[in-house]
């Protein structure tokens, strides 16, 4: 484990959390700046606290709503932090937590709001091509050959993966059947209500190889939160709460390498930053009682997992089943809520709620006497990011 000077472990707690209503890109009825007060509002309700309590704010994936204008509309007294963590997609959903538990515990700020609101319908799909007829930099090199939306980048990367390590199509279907089994117990869940059967996904369409529709992200409008404060303060609110172990941002050798030129190809970029999770948070993988893995695509779940030391790369066959990864008694309960897949795709930050929700005992997927609680932020994009959170801290 770290030493004491050099981690923020137990210092820190989630002790607020909230989400709006998640909807299906473009029926937001919100513009996506009331959404965000909508959300962080929320939270410090759920906190306990007076939301001009809050005087930090943290986000990443470039989100549009910036501190300043949320600090004056919730009419707050003052603003000690405003932080964002570069990179786009959903490999900065832990580490904006890692960012605002930091400050807390330099003494930067005292209540931090992590944040992301998304309105797709407004601002434009992430899912999707560019339209533009030119190809620059280093879309030069792939557009042209058919690489363009981020289902084709990244399936080349998982096709490598299950090519090199004999990783068979039912390990995928696995994830997304988990996802939406899950999500039939969710009634936030935009999936809520439509069960998916092996028969459905094996007869769904092809995005591009390996993924099928449903081993594909959601895309939707909402916004969500988690307040953080000190561990001390934090015990003394309103809400269970949620002890940060560790959290960890980073990326692998060259990974940031354009055009599919990273020498380590067919990796989630996690292999360097879990093993400084693990020694921060001062637990193995062994410990994990329930994991919440950011799906952009099933197949860099799979990777990410690999990567954590769950299992070895050619055992993945074997793990990933859809009772191993079934709540409340499989051998690793995943995306309990549903995930990006099944829930919402609000670039993760749902899956930090639900880790903390598990931890607390109100999961609508709960698992028994769940203590250690991780979130793996992001897989193959670049940087990415992890959480661990514990009901106690012994």
């Amino acid at each position: 484990m770290a030493t004491d000077e050099r981690t923020i472990r137990g210092k820190v707690a989630i002790a607020g959390l909230a989400e709006t209503t998640y909807y299906k890109r473009g029926q937001a009825t919100d513009p996506e700046f009331k959404m965000a007060l909508q959300a962080i509002i929320a939270a410090a309700g759920d906190a306990g606290i007076d939301v001009t309590e809050i005087d930090g704010f943290a986000s990443y994936s470039n989100d549009r709503n910036d501190p300043v204008r949320l600090a004056t509309a919730l009419g707050l007294p003052q603003l000690k932090l405003s932080n964002m963590f570069w990179g786009g997609g959903g490999g900065g959903g832990s580490g904006a937590v890692a960012n605002a538990a930091a400050a807390i515990v330099a003494g930067y700020a005292d209540t931090v709001v992590v944040y992301r609101s998304l309105a797709q319908g407004q601002f434009g799909r992430f899912g999707q091509g560019s339209g533009a007829n030119v190809a620059r930099g280093a879309g030069a090199f792939t557009s042209p050959y058919g690489l363009m939306s981020p289902a084709q980048s990244f399936a080349m990367r998982v096709r490598r993966f299950m090519h090199d390590h004999g990783t068979e199509q039912a390990a995928l279907r696995a994830i997304s059947l988990a996802s939406y089994q899950h999500a039939q117990h969710n009634p936030r869940a935009v999936m809520h209500g439509r069960e998916l059967t092996e028969e459905i996904y094996d007869n769904s369409r092809w995005i591009v190889e390996p993924f099928h529709l449903f081993d594909c992200c959601m895309e939707n409008d909402g916004a969500a939160a988690v307040i953080l404060t000190s561990a001390e303060r934090a015990r003394d609110l309103k809400q269970t709460p949620a002890y940060v172990l560790a959290a960890m941002q980073g990326s692998d050798y060259r990974q940031g390498a354009t055009a599919h030129n990273a020498p380590d190809y067919a990796t989630s970029n996690f292999k360097t930053v879990a093993p400084r999770l693990y020694e921060h948070a001062g637990i193995t993988p062994g410990d994990v009682d329930v994991l919440q893995s950011y799906e952009n695509f099933t197949g860099g779940v799979l990777m990410s997992i690999v990567e954590h030391g769950f299992c070895e790369p050619d055992e993945a066959n074997e793990l990933f089943t859809l009772e191993h990864l079934s709540a409340p008694d499989g051998k690793l309960p995943l995306n309990t809520s549903g995930g990006n897949l099944a829930e919402c795709y609000m670039h993760g930050l749902e899956l930090i709620i639900e880790a903390a929700r598990q931890v607390r005992g109100e999961s609508t997927s709960q698992v028994h006497d769940a203590n250690i609680s991780m979130v793996g932020s992001g897989p193959m994009v670049q940087p990415v990011s992890d959480l661990v959170l514990a009901r106690d801290l012994g």
